[in-house]
């Protein structure tokens, strides 16, 4: 496992397209990755609608009591506003500031990768957005840059793991 040095950059809104399930640790990659991801896929292509970048993973709650359930919304970036319609949903990731790291690597190694990113975060006084809950992730999310239909080795693979920094943005 390799990890950058995370970063601060400034991110513009972004419109996505999503399907939204409440799964536990374990079913993360055979429901998420193997099939939901794909049905998002379909659902763009249906509608004639271009991926506008790299497959993500937004968490929207982390139970980690008893089972371990997560909310997430399996999403893909689309450059324009996109209606969605049944279980797709349409979403936009806020413009503001970002933390970014880059993990390479299995996926094994991205609960690393995030303990890494919210270290940094502690080390620098930096206040991660919440939702509306104030307990809930405002954004925080996993983008899947590398395809492994593409690049088999899990050793090359990257993710980015982003979360967006509350205004104010230090302790």
């Amino acid at each position: 496992m390799a990890m950058t040095e995370p970063k601060l950059e400034q991110r513009d809104e972004q419109p996505y397209i999503a399907i939204r399930r409440q799964v536990t640790k374990q079913e993360i990659g055979p429901v998420l990755g193997d099939q939901v991801v794909p049905d998002v896929f379909t659902w763009l292509e249906s509608k004639g609608v271009a991926p506008a970048g790299a497959p993500f993973f937004r968490y929207l709650a982390i139970d980690m009591t008893g089972e371990g359930h997560f909310d997430i919304e399996v999403g893909i970036p689309v450059a324009t506003a996109v209606p969605g319609a049944g279980i797709v949903t349409a979403g936009v990731l806020p413009a503001g500031r970002y933390a970014v790291l880059v993990n390479t690597g299995p996926y094994d190694d991205l609960v690393d990768a995030h303990t890494a990113l919210h270290a940094w975060g502690e080390a620098n006084g930096i206040v991660w957005q919440t939702a509306d809950d104030g307990k809930s992730p405002g954004v925080m999310l996993e983008s899947y840059v590398t395809n492994p239909a593409e690049e088999p080795d899990p050793q090359k693979w990257q993710t980015d793991i982003v979360y967006l920094v509350a205004d104010g943005q230090t302790r």
